[in-house]
């Protein structure tokens, strides 16, 4: 059974936080999916992730090349990621169901927490997917650090 882990952004922007939790899943060997709702967004953050520091550089690529299958970490706007991943990060309020979750180790749901309505679109997701029988674990940003709350 997988797990779903929500982490409330207040002090980083996205790219900053993927820069600190992709690493942390690619640790564990897990392919990594980051799906998200708009193909510009993901765009600029495949962007982002490029143009990164090199000592924080990410293998990764932008769905529809001819190597999706291979890569490490496979940005998305939706539909099964052609990389097999282990774990989905769920950015700017990109759907993942329970069921999918609970075939993955862990569903990452990254949301704005200055935005309100990102927020209502967490608390949404939270209840759908803990509901759905996965473990839920909420984190936050303090002091330039992720502090478990809940």
């Amino acid at each position: 059974m997988g797990a779903a882990y929500f982490y409330h952004l207040t002090e980083s922007p996205l790219e900053a936080a993927l820069l600190t939790l992709l690493p942390r899943a690619l640790g564990q060997g897990w392919r990594v999916e980051v799906r998200g709702r708009d193909e510009g967004m993901m765009e600029r953050l495949d962007r982002a992730l490029w143009t990164g520091p090199e000592e924080s550089f990410l293998p990764h690529g932008l769905a529809g090349g001819p190597h999706d299958a291979l890569q490490p970490v496979l940005l998305t706007s939706g539909g099964a990621a052609a990389n097999r991943p282990a774990c989905v990060m769920a950015v700017d309020g990109a759907d993942v169901t329970a069921e999918e979750g609970a075939a993955l180790e862990r569903v990452c749901v990254l949301f704005d927490g200055i935005e309100p309505a990102a927020v209502e679109r967490a608390r949404h997701q939270w209840r759908e997917l803990t509901g759905g029988g996965l473990e839920g674990q909420y984190w936050a940003q303090e002091a330039g650090k992720w502090t478990r709350k809940a």
